[in-house]
C-alpha cells in the first residue's frame, strides 16, 4: 500500500497523506469474538500481507476466550460509545442511553456533508417504514440505530483521511452500516455473507439484501452455494466471488497418536449448542451405538446456547452420561489439543425451519487439516468440502441411524479412517489454506484502490 502513485480521483472521504498509505475499513457488530476467530485469521494475514486495516467494532466481547492470534493484530480498533447493557433494550431506552453519546458525531458530520446527510437520514426513515414486518407497527427501528452507528464511523473515517475502502462482515447489520457510511463518505463499500446472515428474512426483509448487492463494489461469499444463491437474488451483479474461509494449515497439522489399547475411541463435535448443529440427533446415534455394543465416548466441545438445557436432558433420558460429556468454550490453542485425541470428528449439521444454516463450518476444516475422519450432512457448502467416501463421510441431514452407521463404518475400520484422514489433509492444503484464500481478498480489495490510481 505504501508508495503508490495514485493519479486519479480518490473517493470523496480520502486525501493524499504525505506516504500515501491507506487503510480499509473494517465494519463489525463485535471484535474479537470467539465465533469469528477466521475473521481475525483473515485481518491477521492481510496485515502480514502489506494492507493496513482499521476495525469498527459496535461492541467489545468480555468474558471469552483469547486466542493467540489476536496479540499479533496491530490494526487500530475502533468500539462505538454505545452502552453494552442496553443491547436487548426496548428502543426507547435504547435511545435514550445511547443517543447523547452519538449525538456529537452526527452534528460534526452534517456540518461537514449536510447533503449526504439528509439523504442518508431519508433513507434509513424509508428502509424503517418500507421494511416493517406488517402494516401495522410504525416502523422498523433498527434503521435507526444502525443510522446512529453509521454515523459515528462515518465521521472517524472522514477524519482519518486514509480509507478508501470499507468492508463489513455478516451482511445484516454490519452490511446496512457499512452501506450508510459508504453513502455518508462516498467511500465504497464492500461485504462478506456467511450462513444465516444470508438465509433468515427477518436479518434482510424484503429486497434488502439485493440492494444491498447491488450498491457493493463487490460481495463475498464462504462457499459456492452461497455464491449460486445470490447470483439468482442479483443476476445482472458480476462481483459475487467465493472465498473460502482459509486456515493456517502449519498450525493444524496432523501429530502421531500413540496408540493406547486400554483408551475408548473419542468421537468429537464442536460447536454452539443450537440446532442446527444437529447435536440432538448425534446424541440419539449414540445411544443406537451403546445398544449394539459399541465402547466410546462422545465429547461436544462449544458455547452454551438455546440447546443446551435440551441437549443435558436428553442425556439424561438416554441414560448417556457415562459417555458424553459436555465441555465450554476453548482457544483454538487448545481445540488442537483435543483433536490430537480424536478418532472421529462428527458435525451432523442441518437446516433449521426459518432457513438458518451453516456454510462450511471450519471446525470441519480444521479437523481436516489434522487428518481426522469426519463424518458430517449434505446440505448447504458442506458436499463443497466432503466428497462422501473419498475424504470424509455424508449422511442425509436428521437422520440419528445413518450417523450411527457411519460412525459404525469407522470404527470398525482403522484402515478407511486413515485413508479418508489423509485425502481430507491433502484438499485443505490445496483449497483452504488461509494464504492462498486471502490472496484472493487482497486482491479484490487492492482493485478498489487500482480504480482510484
Amino acid at each position: 500500500m505504501k508508495g503508490l502513485d495514485l493519479k486519479g480521483d480518490l473517493p470523496a472521504g480520502v486525501r493524499m497523506n504525505q506516504d500515501n498509505t491507506f487503510e480499509i475499513g473494517y465494519i463489525m457488530k463485535g471484535y474479537p469474538r470467539n465465533t469469528d476467530v477466521f475473521i481475525t485469521n483473515e485481518i491477521y494475514l492481510l496485515q502480514e500481507m502489506g494492507l493496513k486495516l482499521r476495525v469498527f467494532s459496535i461492541w467489545k466481547p468480555h468474558n471469552k476466550k483469547s486466542h493467540s492470534i489476536e496479540g499479533k493484530v496491530n490494526a487500530t480498533v475502533t468500539y462505538l460509545p454505545e452502552a453494552a447493557n442496553s443491547k436487548s433494550s426496548k428502543f426507547l431506552i435504547w435511545l435514550w442511553i445511547n443517543f447523547p453519546k452519538f449525538i456529537g458525531s452526527h452534528f460534526r458530520l452534517f456540518r461537514l456533508r449536510p447533503s449526504s446527510y439528509l439523504q442518508v437520514w431519508f433513507e434509513a426513515v424509508r428502509m424503517a417504514l418500507r421494511y416493517r414486518s406488517s402494516f401495522f407497527p410504525r416502523c422498523k427501528k433498527v434503521f435507526f440505530k444502525d443510522f446512529l452507528r453509521a454515523g459515528y464511523i462515518a465521521l472517524r473515517v472522514l477524519e482519518s483521511g486514509r480509507i478508501y475502502h470499507l468492508h463489513a462482515h455478516f451482511c445484516h447489520g454490519s452490511a446496512t452500516m457499512g452501506m450508510f457510511v459508504s453513502q455518508l463518505t462516498g467511500i465504497p463499500y464492500s461485504f462478506t455473507a456467511h450462513a444465516k446472515d444470508i438465509y433468515l428474512k427477518e436479518l434482510n426483509p424484503g429486497d434488502l439484501l439485493q440492494t444491498k448487492i447491488r450498491k457493493a463494489q463487490f460481495v463475498v461469499t464462504c462457499t459456492g452455494f452461497n455464491r449460486t444463491y445470490l447470483k439468482r437474488l442479483c443476476p445482472e451483479v458480476a462481483s459475487i466471488h467465493t472465498i473460502y474461509h482459509g486456515l493456517d494449515t502449519m498450525l493444524f497439522t496432523p501429530t502421531e497418536q500413540q496408540e493406547d489399547c486400554k483408551a475408548l475411541p473419542l468421537i468429537l463435535s464442536v460447536g454452539r449448542f443450537i440446532e442446527k448443529k444437529g447435536f440432538v440427533y448425534m446424541i440419539k446415534a449414540c445411544q443406537q451405538l451403546k445398544d449394539k455394543g459399541y465402547l466410546f465416548k462422545y465429547q461436544i466441545v462449544g458455547e452454551a446456547d438455546e440447546q443446551t438445557d435440551r441437549i443435558k436432558q436428553l442425556i439424561k433420558e438416554l441414560n448417556l452420561e457415562d459417555t458424553v460429556s459436555l465441555s465450554g468454550t476453548v482457544s483454538q490453542e487448545e481445540l488442537r489439543q483435543i483433536n490430537n485425541k480424536c478418532t472421529i470428528f462428527v458435525l451432523p449439521c442441518l437446516i433449521v425451519e426459518n432457513g438458518d444454516r451453516d456454510g462450511i463450518p471450519n471446525v470441519l476444516v480444521e479437523a481436516m487439516a489434522m487428518e481426522i475422519p469426519v463424518i458430517s450432512t449434505n446440505i448447504s457448502g458442506i458436499p463443497e468440502l466432503i466428497e462422501h467416501q473419498t475424504d470424509g463421510l455424508l449422511v442425509p441431514q436428521k437422520d440419528a441411524s445413518a450417523l450411527a452407521e457411519a460412525i459404525e463404518d469407522l470404527l470398525q475400520n482403522p484402515a478407511l479412517r486413515k485413508q479418508l484422514g489423509k485425502a481430507a489433509r491433502e484438499k485443505i492444503c490445496r483449497l483452504f489454506d488461509s494464504k492462498k484464500t486471502t490472496v484472493a481478498l487482497k486482491t479484490l480489495f487492492l482493485s478498489c484502490l487500482d480504480r482510484h490510481g
